[in-house]
């Protein structure tokens, strides 16, 4: 742990706030066509910053068209609220993505990225029990083993083994809910901070009897400058993410950071 001889691959996540429908769907052609490796959104029902009853999208209908609209990069929620629905169905709805992006090579490109859920507002508006971190970490935990059950009776199954992302970095709930179930953990931890955190996720992977050296560390990039980018490397990230948001996009940042990514992969 961690996986350091797994390419660097570079993530955006674009976020549906503020902005049209089709300029998501431009703006995911535009990223499919620079060369991100993975296209993201986030799970929630309101915007997370600006106007905070502005334009904005629900995150798996979303996804499904994505996964329609695209040809080679993978995609996924960056993180879905396990909290928002039924752990059944989002194994299914999982399973269904999965094979809508099969498009030609007969394998998905769907990553199941989870988290406990946040944001008060989501619960409260749509009817949702809020409950405590604590709790709404043992319904995640719950969720979980739900959705690997389903997956194996599902027929058709998917396509693959859709990897896990989980995002957060508890050092008790979450990083053990990482060691059990993710092939992905993604933090916006520090990187002088990193080291630590992977020492967690090796001891409960030892405990959980699962292998740690399957888990690809993600990280943010958001605000953050090579540098810091360097030293997450140096420390074991190899996955990236970078917040995008519209209707002004930046693809010129965009750029620079798939530059980065082809000169720590040369």
């Amino acid at each position: 742990m961690p996986l350091l001889d797994t390419p660097v691959r570079l993530g955006v996540q674009l976020v549906p706030q503020h902005v049209t429908y089709p300029q998501i769907r431009e703006a995911v052609f535009r990223l499919e066509e620079l060369g991100v490796d993975i296209i993201f959104n986030w799970d929630h029902f309101y915007p997370l910053s600006g106007e905070p009853d502005g334009l904005h999208f629900e995150s798996w209908t979303e996804l499904a068209a994505w996964a329609e609209q695209t040809e080679r990069v993978e995609f996924g929620a960056l993180v879905n609220c396990n909290s928002y629905r039924n752990p059944d169905l989002q194994a299914d709805m999982a399973r269904t993505i999965d094979h809508i992006s099969a498009k030609g090579t007969g394998t998905g490109r769907f990553i199941f990225g989870t988290g406990s859920g946040w944001f008060q507002r989501d619960y409260d508006e749509y009817g949702y029990e809020f409950g405590t971190a604590g709790s709404r970490l043992d319904d995640l935990a719950d969720g979980l083993a739900r959705i690997e059950a389903r997956w194996a009776k599902l027929n058709p199954a998917p396509t693959r083994d859709i990897p896990v992302m989980i995002g957060g970095q508890g050092e008790q709930k979450t990083l053990r809910l990482v060691a059990r179930h993710a092939d992905i953990w993604h933090s916006f931890v520090r990187p002088d901070a990193l080291a630590h955190k992977i020492s967690v996720i090796e001891k409960w992977a030892e405990k959980e009897g699962t292998d740690a050296s399957r888990i690809v560390v993600s990280n943010e990039l958001a605000r953050r400058t090579p540098e810091v980018a360097d030293a997450l490397f140096d420390a074991g990230a190899r996955l990236f993410t970078l917040n995008f948001d519209g209707p002004d996009y930046d693809y010129d940042l965009v750029k620079r950071w798939l530059a980065w990514r082809d000169a720590k992969n040369a």
